[in-house]
């Protein structure tokens, strides 16, 4: 993420802008910051929890957005990962400040604004009730429940995770799918070789 340019703007005329703009752009403390794209990793990850939030929340009133809607916190504006609204009357046409869960995917270069400013600001927000961190150059995902203080839970290959606001449980297998890091290969290759000596 990089500096577009230093100029002080309000909520609404970042707003105004930004559905005229090309490329996206993050509102922090009236400060415009262009977004980097994602890598082949970032994407998969940010695409398994969307389909696999879709198919369970077809049925249920609670709905998963992808990366292109945003979340206002106070005069904060972000693009999260992925992300589940339950009130539909809570949300804008472009953002909404109600989310219930909010995903991340962490990279080097966004790691340190995720883990900070953005965990500060969305747990600030009333109707937040879990905030999930997702690595990408290895396996680990971090799980921060209000209901637990936002005390960090960590799960990896092999792991199943459970986001009790919308009751769904998920391996973290199937989250990783596809994604192409040293902990997924060793992970691969393990499972492969246990089915050979079953055979």
């Amino acid at each position: 993420m990089t500096l577009a340019a230093k100029q002080t703007l309000s909520v609404e005329d970042y707003l105004s802008g930004e559905a005229l703009s090309e490329i996206k752009h993050e509102l922090i403390h009236g400060e415009v910051y262009a977004m980097a794209g994602a890598s082949r990793n970032h994407d998969r990850l940010a695409g398994n929890i969307y389909a696999a939030l879709h198919a369970h929340l077809q049925h249920h009133p609670c709905e998963p957005f992808s990366s292109d809607i945003k979340v206002k916190v106070e005069q904060n504006v972000f693009y999260p990962d992925a992300m589940v609204v339950c009130d539909e009357h809570e949300l804008q046409e472009y953002y909404t400040e109600h989310p219930l869960i909010i995903f991340e995917v962490l990279s080097k270069s966004t790691r340190q604004l995720d883990q900070t400013l953005k965990r500060r600001a969305y747990q600030s927000l009333p109707s937040l009730q879990e905030y999930v961190l997702l690595e990408q150059d290895f396996v680990d995902i971090e799980v921060c429940r209000r209901s637990q203080h936002w005390q960090p839970e960590h799960h990896y290959l092999g792991d199943d995770i459970h986001l009790r606001s919308i009751d769904w449980r998920v391996s973290v297998d199937t989250i990783y799918q596809r994604v192409q890091n040293e902990d997924v290969r060793i992970f691969l290759e393990k499972k492969a070789k246990e089915i050979e000596s079953e055979a």
